[in-house]
């Protein structure tokens, strides 16, 4: 498995002459993407820092990857979509593992068409090539759930294509695969931006408020380093608050150092329109009628095999604990 690893703060600090050891914490992102600014505002800002926590960041590149990382041990923390601890419940898991607090309220890809369209339909998608997400993930979940609410059925009305790994979609779309592609940010800004796709719809404006991506960890590391939990959230708190109330070019000179091959340019517009749709969790609860709304998404989908309920996978004292103080 190749890693993307960013290694943030010193092994250990010193406050009022004495040594203290921060703790390591090692993270997996399912992708890194303008999308997480605030955990990267945290990280940049010193928020975790302060709570004595080195961040380890790693890039695990997909849903099941990702969630491999964590149920083996390789990281400690996983940043994914909640559908993934759904998934790992439904397997029967003996160490399950818990959703403990929210990053994204919104679906955050956006529908990119090959030609630029004078004004766009969702009718526009019926007949031709639609390269989707990997299958039973919240893009490609949220990305049909969408079509069907406007009345196209994905599998019959368009040549779905949901078997190009996640890394790859963007390529293959760049090389010639589909008419239309479902895509993140930067990637989506930057294709139009060299006109290589156009920006023609946002999945996030219609997805409705969802625990789109999540921290969560296994129950056993909660139980276990409940405290170390605790500061993580509080940094990332600081972190929503922060994003919350500056300005998409304040939070873009704060995140660009992660960004280095991304114009100055592209990263303000995006930022402003995850920040323009309400994608940014001003804070980490994940509350139930957000688990609810998953799970109608995945019922949809085929991909629910029973309802798990919310107090099932969801951690929200962690949360609630922070908010209070």
């Amino acid at each position: 498995m190749l890693l993307a690893v960013f290694t943030f703060a010193a092994c250990s600090s010193k406050k009022e002459g004495t040594k203290e050891q921060t703790q390591n914490i090692r993270i997996g992102e399912v992708t890194h993407s303008l999308f997480y600014a605030p955990l990267y505002v945290g990280i940049e800002k010193g928020f975790f820092k302060d709570e004595g926590l080195n961040i380890d960041l790693q890039t695990t590149a997909g849903g099941d990857k990702t969630m491999t990382a964590l149920l083996s041990g390789g990281i400690d923390i996983a940043l994914v979509g909640s559908e993934t601890s759904i998934y790992v419940h439904q397997q029967g898991a003996k160490d399950p593992v818990i959703n403990f607090a929210q990053l994204t309220q919104t679906d955050g890809t956006f529908l990119v068409s090959r030609k630029k369209l004078d004004s766009f339909n969702w009718n526009d998608v019926k007949g031709v090539t639609f390269l989707g997400q990997r299958k039973g993930g919240m893009p490609q979940m949220v990305g049909e759930y969408i079509l069907k609410k406007n009345g196209i059925d994905p599998h019959k009305d368009t040549n779905l294509i949901q078997n190009i790994e996640f890394a790859n979609i963007a390529s293959a779309f760049a090389s010639g695969t589909g008419e239309f592609v479902q895509l993140f940010e930067p990637t989506a800004s930057i294709f139009e931006k060299e006109g290589k796709g156009f920006i023609v719809a946002s999945f996030g404006n219609e997805s409705g408020t969802v625990p789109y991506t999540t921290f969560m960890a296994k129950e056993s590391f909660l139980k276990k380093d409940k405290d170390a939990a605790e500061k993580f959230t509080r940094a990332l708190y600081k972190a929503q608050q922060w994003v919350d109330t500056h300005s998409p070019e304040e939070i873009a000179d704060v995140v660009s150092p992660l960004f280095k091959d991304t114009s100055k340019d592209i990263t303000v517009k995006v930022i402003e329109r995850y920040k323009k749709q309400h994608s940014y969790a001003t804070n980490p609860l994940l509350d139930a009628e957000e688990w609810k709304q998953l799970q109608t998404i995945m019922k949809e989908a085929g991909e629910l095999q029973k309802e798990v309920p919310h107090e099932a996978l969801v951690n929200t004292k962690i949360a609630e604990s922070v908010i209070k103080k």
